[in-house]
């Protein structure tokens, strides 16, 4: 009995201390600093329809792999209404090529028509992001930001030329209909993690 009891206990203690925002959940906001210095708010984007937020980083293949295709999607769906806001939760001193100094590099180097944040405070916790990429596509409804869809950019990281699910370009053309995703959740594919 006194096992199970520990069992019980530790696995409570060792399980995540942050929780796995839901489809339907309210999303946080943020004050986070952008790569220009300023500091951008999931609040300053009131005005829009939503928001593609993605968490992802400099070193991570993946992440790398996605980059071209987040300036396509920001540069076709921002004047629809759902800008993409990229945050990077990783620390530094796990991987240098994360440093805010080379985030202002490797946006400059690929042309990011988004803010670029840094997530040193753990936001990505209170969303549950594990990866980068991992995608939270929100919905600007009368109480907040709303997550209607959580999880990979498409069904292909390696090449973009050979997608056959565009999950998040699926999501976002719904919710400009007035329509829910029909995939609302899918396995976000990348990097775990690197935190503070």
């Amino acid at each position: 009995m006194k096992t199970l009891f520990l069992s019980i206990i530790l696995t409570g203690l060792l399980s995540p201390i942050f929780s796995q925002l839901k489809i339907g959940d309210k999303a946080p906001n943020f004050n986070l600093k952008n790569i220009d210095n300023s500091y951008v708010s999931l609040d300053k984007y009131r005005q829009e329809k939503g928001v593609v937020l993605v968490f992802t980083c400099n070193h991570c293949p993946y992440a790398k792999l996605y980059e071209d295709r987040l300036v396509v999607l920001d540069k076709e769906f921002k004047p629809k209404g759902f800008p993409v806001i990229a945050l990077n939760p990783n620390n530094p001193v796990t991987y240098k090529e994360d440093s805010f100094d080379n985030m202002i590099v490797r946006a400059r180097e690929k042309g990011f028509t988004f803010p670029y944040l840094v997530d040193n405070i753990g936001i990505y916790k209170k969303y549950g992001a594990t990866k980068t990429p991992h995608i939270y596509l929100l919905k600007k409804e009368d109480n907040g930001f709303i997550v209607k869809y959580i999880g990979a950019i498409d069904d292909n990281p390696r090449d973009s030329e050979n997608v056959s699910e565009k999950y998040l370009v699926n999501a976002i053309n719904l919710l400009l209909q007035n329509k829910d995703p029909l995939v609302a959740e899918t396995k976000a594919i990348g990097c775990s993690i690197k935190p503070y």
